[in-house]
């Protein structure tokens, strides 16, 4: 019984679509974590959840930006808030664990410890050089040609904005997390520490990759490893002793070169 990780599966796009039917459980009582942007659709993240969920014992899932968009092609036009609660709702019928639920205790091999997904968006304070506020930082990127479309489709409402909305989620479950006795796994969207954003092709765009609010959780809550995604730079980082896993799928121009034709699920207890 092992506890798998992956992320940024995107399956809108076909070739994604053919990877996640592949995806099998090594064997029937691993759990899997799916770190975010399974895609933009309401419609595409229930087939992949349902896929999933079908395979594993357990599913555990936390939102990346991308599930979070609302486009004018998606026939569900919930915005911000509300579609979470309706992905959460979708993701409890199927018996997938979200941030919403109590945070289950995975015993299988190089357990027990308690499997945390968590919700916390962004604030834009991972600022480029010469920022010294939102506004600032944001015209420095779109100097910079760099614009994510998030400012397009990620509605915050009811919140008056990404940021607020960000300082809510991180308040809510710096909290539960206080709250857990044990070794943890973080599982988020977004790194918890600026660090892994260093080598991003386009600095500019770490605006858009989480918190600083966050910068010592993994110091502070028994972290055996955080996983996340996002970044499309699938590596193993070490802060503070803590080991950091990028565990994501990408877009097909992305996993293409690498020679894959699988998703390379993420051992998430392993040794080394």
């Amino acid at each position: 019984m092992k506890l798998w990780a992956t992320s940024d599966l995107h399956v809108s796009y076909q070739d994604n679509r053919d990877v996640v039917a592949a995806i099998e459980a090594p064997d029937p009582a691993d759990w899997l974590i799916v770190a975010g942007d399974i895609g933009e659709k309401f419609a595409a993240v229930e087939w992949t959840l349902t896929q999933l969920s079908g395979r594993f014992a357990q599913v555990v899932w936390s939102p990346g930006n991308h599930e979070l968009w609302t486009t004018k092609d998606d026939p569900n036009q919930a915005r911000g808030e509300m579609r979470y609660k309706q992905l959460v709702e979708l993701c409890r019928g199927l018996g997938v664990l979200t941030p919403e639920d109590p945070y289950a205790v995975f015993e299988g091999e190089r357990g027990p410890v308690t499997v945390c997904p968590l919700f916390l968006g962004y604030d834009y304070s991972f600022r480029p050089p010469g920022a010294t506020d939102v506004e600032s930082a944001l015209t420095i990127a779109r100097d910079a040609g760099v614009v994510c479309t998030d400012e397009y489709f990620l509605h915050p409402d009811p919140y008056p904005s990404r940021e607020a909305w960000c300082r809510a989620r991180v308040a809510e479950t710096e909290a539960r997390l206080a709250a857990v006795t044990g070794p943890t796994v973080l599982v988020n969207h977004y790194p918890l520490v600026r660090d892994p954003t260093f080598v991003l092709r386009y600095p500019e765009f770490a605006l858009w990759c989480g918190t600083t609010l966050t910068a010592d959780w993994h110091k502070r809550f028994d972290v055996v490893e955080m996983v996340y995604g996002h970044l499309h730079i699938p590596r193993t980082t070490h802060y503070d002793g803590v080991r950091f896993d990028e565990v994501s799928l990408g877009y097909p121009r992305e996993w293409k070169p690498r020679g894959t034709t699988r998703v390379k699920l993420h051992d998430v207890l392993r040794e080394s």
